[in-house]
């Protein structure tokens, strides 16, 4: 299999005239063979004995070259890629056959490939440092986490519901005075002003009192995900059964006991400013990287077929598929859940996709021009880190990736590397 000539057609867009030879494709099609001959009926032989001579006499020579022709279709345009110095991406191929035989074939395929990328400036990105320090209120508020899981729900008596409360209701909603689907419950406990329900209704709850029954009228979103009810007026009846409210415990040594290992809120104030210090410092770092990945991205000069971002857009979408599994859903069904459609899961992905589609050719400009490679040490270190994170063995890595896109990964992080080591603190700004 070689490449006979390599074409640029139109942007990101080339033909490639690939030649396979004769032998390679003589073993294709005698595989073919082998595999189809169980499923053909020829007299005079029993199913699955026909000598394949008997069966292109009876069929055609070419019987089995469609499929021969698809299996090497997928290396033999690889191969030719590669050898044309192009890095191939998942799109449309336009495929001709030129001639087929004993002494094997050649194909014409047009295909998509990554764009020449150049990048400036990639050293010096500047960044706005954020603030490591920890204050009094930080701790306060990591410490009312604590006492808000520990709270517990009192009744309220004497005074009208307000925000923050939970209040017990039943509810039925009409639209046109009739009663729609999904607009009835009973016993259920709403939070006041964390803003659960549509714009409104918890609004409305706050200032009745418990054992009151009331109306009240609210405006579905324009954009809410049942079309029967976007933006349509509508009303509810309410019956206020109960008023709760949080009792946080007290914050003393003996709650600090209950809840954890210290004797004293002074030594748990400590421990609490300590972790929060080293949680801010893990922030700020993420926080300057993305700062610079997303310069950097900026400083790209390149133009990027619109087939790289629906890919990654498809990749975070299965990563996405994979995890509602894991739960015990599908997609679809999370889909018709939340009120979404195909094109508007993808939009939600759409700036992320293009975000880690820049950055990863930025960072492939940067290695070119800095001349950054990765040594066969580098790449079986990294085969060893994916085989430790996925706890499987070495082997079973190394048949799931090439090391050509291991390689790839690591120049990008080394590239990273520099980018980041030689970022600089803006002058006098923090974040």
């Amino acid at each position: 299999m070689s490449l006979k000539s390599s074409n640029k057609v139109e942007t990101n867009r080339y033909e490639l005239t690939v030649e396979v030879d004769g032998v390679t494709f003589e073993n294709a099609v005698n595989k073919v063979y082998k595999k189809e001959v169980k499923r053909i009926n020829i007299p005079g032989f029993r199913k699955g004995k026909a000598p394949r001579a008997i069966i292109e006499k009876m069929y055609g020579s070419e019987v089995f070259y469609e499929d021969a022709m698809k299996d090497l279709y997928p290396e033999a345009l690889e191969n030719a890629a590669k050898e044309a110095g192009l890095t191939l991406v998942r799109d449309k191929i336009d495929l001709d056959v030129e001639n087929a035989g004993k002494d094997g074939f050649v194909f014409k395929a047009t295909v998509t490939v990554e764009p020449e990328v150049s990048i400036e400036n990639y050293k010096g990105i500047e960044y706005k440092p954020m603030s490591l320090e920890i204050t009094e209120e930080d701790i306060d508020n990591d410490i009312k986490r604590v006492q808000e899981r520990n709270s517990r729900l009192v009744t309220v008596e004497g005074r009208a519901a307000e925000n923050g409360d939970v209040a017990v209701i039943d509810f039925e909603g009409f639209l046109d005075g009739e009663a729609f689907d999904g607009g009835k419950a009973e016993n259920y406990s709403l939070t006041l002003g964390e803003g659960q329900f549509i714009p409104g209704f918890e609004e409305q709850i706050v200032g009745h009192n418990a054992g009151e029954e009331f109306t009240i009228n609210v405006t579905f979103p324009e954009d809410y995900q049942a079309e029967e009810l976007a933006g349509k007026a509508t009303e509810f009846k309410i019956n206020l059964h109960e008023i709760k409210k949080r009792e946080l415990p007290e914050v003393d040594d003996e709650f600090i006991k209950d809840v954890s290992e210290f004797e004293t809120v002074a030594d748990y104030r400590a421990d609490v400013k300590e972790k929060l210090a080293k949680a801010r410092e893990e922030e700020a770092k993420n926080d300057k990287n993305n700062q610079v990945a997303k310069s950097l991205a900026e400083k790209l000069v390149a133009e990027i077929p619109d087939a790289m971002y629906e890919n990654a857009i498809d990749n975070f979408i299965g990563e996405f598929e994979m995890n509602l599994r894991a739960q015990g859903l599908d997609i679809n069904t999370y889909m018709q859940y939340v009120g979404l459609d195909e094109q508007a899961l993808r939009e939600q992905y759409k700036e992320r996709a293009e975000a880690q589609v820049k950055v990863r050719l930025a960072l492939r400009a940067v290695a070119e021009a800095e001349g950054i490679d990765a040594s066969e040490e580098e790449i079986e270190e990294e085969y060893n880190k994916l085989a430790e994170a996925y706890k499987v063995d070495v082997a079973r890595v190394k048949a799931a990736f090439t090391a050509e896109d291991i390689a790839k990964d690591v120049k990008n992080e080394k590239a990273m590397k520099l980018v980041q080591e030689s970022a600089v603190e803006a002058a006098g700004e923090e974040a």
